[in-house]
């Protein structure tokens, strides 16, 4: 079966301003006088969580770098459960891109690298997760994206074939996956980093989900 899979946090869904207000809980509690900004530290707040923390503490000019995110990682999953819809949205078109896609055919499903058990709660919270056929997250496998592997499960869980299959993401980590396990990669232009993802060199780009069918078409059949 051809196959669709979804990456979450700044694909399907923007999540960065719950996502930063997460890092905040644990840049207060470290006493630390800054703030990362939902909208121009989106983009790494779509890179996880120890990356907002990274970026935190290189700008507070931390000496115990490493530590501290290592130490600070569980409580910012922790607070980022607590409040993981209060801003989160969809974005435009995707679910109606998702019922087309089934509608003609196509199996769904999404390979992310948040924890899986988060994702699951957001995925039910946002009322869309009867849609897809599989969630895979960072802690499913042993292994993250961009190792393949997880992209793997998630096609063959929700029912579809590898071989006929591609990945929808926005980000690097998104790119390297597909390439990883050969299969065709369009990136999303209307997250933080724009059409600058071109330079990522996906086979296709998509500015809003009104285009996928089109692109998804010419890639996979």
């Amino acid at each position: 079966m051809r196959t669709v899979i979804f990456d979450l946090d700044g694909t399907l869904a923007d999540t960065s301003r719950d996502l930063i207000a997460a890092a905040n809980v644990c840049f207060d509690e470290m006493g630390l006088g800054l703030r990362l900004d939902p909208v121009a530290d989106a983009s790494t707040a779509f890179r996880g969580g120890r990356a907002m923390l990274t970026l935190g503490l290189t700008r507070a000019g931390s000496q115990d770098l490493e530590r501290l995110v290592e130490a600070y990682y569980p409580r910012l999953l922790s607070a980022y459960g607590e409040n993981i819809d209060r801003e989160t949205v969809l974005y435009e078109g995707a679910m109606s891109a998702v019922v087309a896609l089934k509608s003609a055919g196509y199996a769904v499903g999404i390979c992310t690298n948040k924890p899986e058990g988060l994702a699951e709660t957001l995925m039910q919270r946002l009322g869309v997760r009867d849609a897809f056929g599989s969630l895979v997250g960072a802690d499913t496998l042993p292994v993250r994206k961009p190792d393949p592997a997880p992209y793997r499960l998630a096609v063959e869980q929700a029912g579809g074939d590898v071989a006929q299959s591609l990945l929808v993401g926005d980000t690097i980590t998104d790119r390297k996956t597909a390439a990883s396990a050969g299969v065709p990669c369009i990136l999303v232009t209307f997250g933080p980093d724009g059409r600058a993802v071109e330079d990522l060199n996906p086979e296709a780009v998509i500015g809003h989900y009104d285009d996928l069918m089109d692109q998804v078409g010419a890639l996979i059949g």
